[in-house]
This record gives structure tokens, sequence and C-alpha cells, in this order.
């Protein structure tokens, strides 16, 4: 296990997905830049309530900053190169709502 910290765009709008126990979790994709400017695409899935919750709130495009287990993947796109690819159990989910409400409760506080 890798504990990580990736910021990135959602793909598409995360989905709720229902374990076989009916427990609700969350499921995205995250396209991430790589030092060199190459796309890299993050599989993320969130069990918890909150982290889950988050993504659900978010829409296709929006900024995302995750943190969580990472395992390195690869897959073989159609011209036989193998991509890299990761997945994430996302353990905490920071967007740009809960970025502008905390700056907003510092506001308030002095």
């Amino acid at each position: 296990m890798i504990d990580a910290l990736i910021a990135g765009r959602l793909h598409g709008a995360p989905e709720q997905r229902t374990d076989k126990n009916g427990h609700p979790y969350a499921v995205a994709k995250v396209r991430a830049i790589a030092g060199n400017g190459a796309p890299v695409w993050i599989s993320v899935i969130a069990f918890d309530d909150v982290p889950a919750a988050a993504l659900w709130a978010m829409g296709d495009g929006d900024s995302v900053a995750l943190s969580g287990e990472l395992t390195p993947m690869a897959w073989v796109d159609k011209t036989g190169t193998a991509r890299p690819s990761l997945d994430l159990i996302a353990h905490q989910v920071l967007s740009e709502y809960h970025v502008n409400r905390r700056r907003k409760a510092l506001e308030a506080a002095t």
C-alpha cells in the first residue's frame, strides 16, 4: 500500500453503487497530469460515508484532491502501448467547495 495525495479533475460524474450488504459507496475517474505532462488516470473508490458524499456532490470536470491508499496499475491502449493508471481507495476528499468553506470560517473567526 502507498499512502498518496493526488490532485486532478473528475472525468464524468461520480457514481453511487451498493455493495452486497446494501451499503452505498462511490466510484469515480480522475485525470491527473504526470510530471512529463502526460495524463494519468486514477480509478477512485470511496467506501466511507464522508468521502463518498463529497464525491457524489461533485460533477464532471470539477477539481479535486484525494488522499488514500494507492495501487499502481497499467493498461494497454488500442495501439498496444502500455499506459500507467492508478487505483485509489479514498479516505479524504478536498474540493473547491471545502476550501471556500474553510476560508469563510477563518475569515469569520478573525
